[in-house]
């Protein structure tokens, strides 16, 4: 057989092997080990209790500390959703959990209930702007608020490039992938109605 015969084999198997590859990474099960979601009963919980996407909670987890419980960042955050000590002294205080939730942090239920409780709270303060309560989780409520009254950004989604904070815009970005992952994964698993997966609105001020 001619040597061309042979060539054509071989790119007609490398193109044959791609197309499998293809197939094989982009189906369901494959990308759920690619994009796993951890602790899913806490996040599911305290979702419902603080009135949160647990999609967005799963991905805030990932992008801080992905899914490891006891890693520690420079700045001295720690646990699953990365709470600074002061940050937590605070959210124990004011929502009144159990003193003992300070030197817990690493325990994930405690983290993830606390770290929830926050993300409502800046839901709250942001009125339902889901880009600004993300922003204020990494910034803190007080830079972004800042950022707004001297209009240095207008706190949409579009206009993230404008954010003073390069680590800022680029944990919105992050945040996002991940919670566009979860969502299109997960979403039917957990039982979300057709309906309410349509009406995903991140960026946008609720009414």
């Amino acid at each position: 057989m001619s040597v061309s015969f042979w060539r054509k084999k071989r790119v007609f198997a490398l193109l044959f092997f791609t197309f499998v590859c293809f197939l094989f990474l982009t189906s369901s099960s494959v990308s759920k080990m690619l994009y796993p979601i951890r602790y899913q009963t806490e996040i599911q919980k305290n979702a419902a209790v603080y009135e949160l996407d647990p999609f967005l909670i799963a991905a805030i987890i990932r992008v801080e500390s992905n899914y490891q419980t006891h890693i520690e960042s420079k700045k001295g955050a720690y646990g699953l959703m990365q709470l600074m000590p002061d940050t937590s002294d605070w959210i124990v205080d004011t929502a009144r959990f159990s003193p003992s939730f300070k030197n817990d942090l690493h325990n994930p239920a405690v983290s993830i209930q606390m770290g929830s409780w926050y993300l409502n709270w800046l839901h709250k303060q942001f009125k339902g702007n889901a880009v600004l309560a993300i922003a204020g989780y990494n910034a803190g409520q007080g830079n972004v608020s800042h950022w707004l009254n001297d209009e240095l950004w207008d706190g949409t989604l579009e206009n993230v490039a404008s954010i003073p904070y390069g680590e800022t815009r680029h944990y919105i970005q992050r945040v996002l992938y991940y919670y566009n992952k979860y969502h299109k994964l997960y979403a039917e698993d957990w039982g979300i109605p057709v309906e309410k997966q349509k009406q995903r609105s991140i960026g946008q001020a609720t009414k």
